[in-house]
């Protein structure tokens, strides 16, 4: 059992769905979340490992849902089950995401570019609809999209990732005026994350990448744990439409 479960914080009252959470940034998401006392419902294609992360967890405050975030028969028994369990969902953050092409947009396959932007667009496009509906709409609630810092420039050799992303970014702009002013909805815009995910972005050169970052490191799961958990909380409750940049400062180089 882990220090966490020793000492659970007491319930907040508040219920967070969060997808690809089964490691990785959604994982971070969902613990933060947890150690401030909400309860959360995570998402994730492999069962197994998400038995692993809801034990981590605590089964007390997490339940896990297996599925495949485009697939809208699982989108709807998420809901079903965050609302089946916990009587609510305030909070939705989509993290479900998959980059499996890399290479010039020159040569990409349009099937593929479909399979990305299905994943990584239009289920967050269908998780907020049905969290609205089955919650938000009457009773409020907050909406975190991750998106990308290959989404608010140009990202060689993982242009269909970058352009799923800048999508991402928009949907939270038309999603904050639409559901405003009873959901927020707000985006943030890693850069790397040392995560199984990103490990192709970094692995045997990080000392290299680091190089570019003023803060001297990559980011953690924590770090983007830590913003998504304000952005869903009381103190950013003037804050909707907005992108936040949580890039260990790699933006500061832009202008040189």
């Amino acid at each position: 059992m882990t220090e966490q479960h020793n000492a659970l914080p007491a319930l907040s009252g508040k219920v967070a769905l969060v997808t690809g959470a089964s490691r990785g940034i959604g994982y971070g998401i969902a613990e933060a979340l947890v150690a401030r006392g909400d309860r959360v419902v995570i998402t994730g294609r492999n069962e197994d490992a998400l038995k692993e992360a809801v034990e981590r967890l605590g089964a007390e405050r997490a339940i896990g849902v297996a599925g495949k975030a485009h697939d809208e028969a699982h989108q709807a028994v998420a809901v079903e089950r965050a609302m089946e369990t916990f009587g609510r969902i305030d909070h939705l953050v989509n993290n479900a995401g998959t980059n499996p092409v890399f290479g010039p947009i020159a040569d990409l396959d349009l099937g593929v570019a479909r399979k990305v932007f299905e994943t990584n667009v239009l289920s967050a496009l269908g998780f907020a609809q049905r969290t609205w509906h089955a919650w938000q709409k009457e009773n409020g609630g907050a909406i975190v999209n991750i998106a990308s810092m290959a989404g608010i420039g140009a990202s060689p050799f993982i242009g269909a990732y970058g352009m799923s992303k800048a999508a991402m970014v928009n949907l939270s702009l038309q999603l904050a005026h639409e559901f405003a002013p009873v959901v927020r909805v707000n985006s943030i815009a890693p850069a790397v994350v040392k995560t199984k995910f990103a490990a192709a972005l970094y692995e045997n050169r990080e000392e290299e990448v680091v190089a570019s970052y003023p803060m001297g490191r990559l980011g953690v799961p924590e770090d983007i744990g830590g913003a998504a958990a304000f952005l869903l909380s009381d103190a950013a409750g003037w804050i909707t439409g907005q992108t936040l940049v949580v890039d260990g400062g790699l933006l500061l180089n832009s202008g040189a």
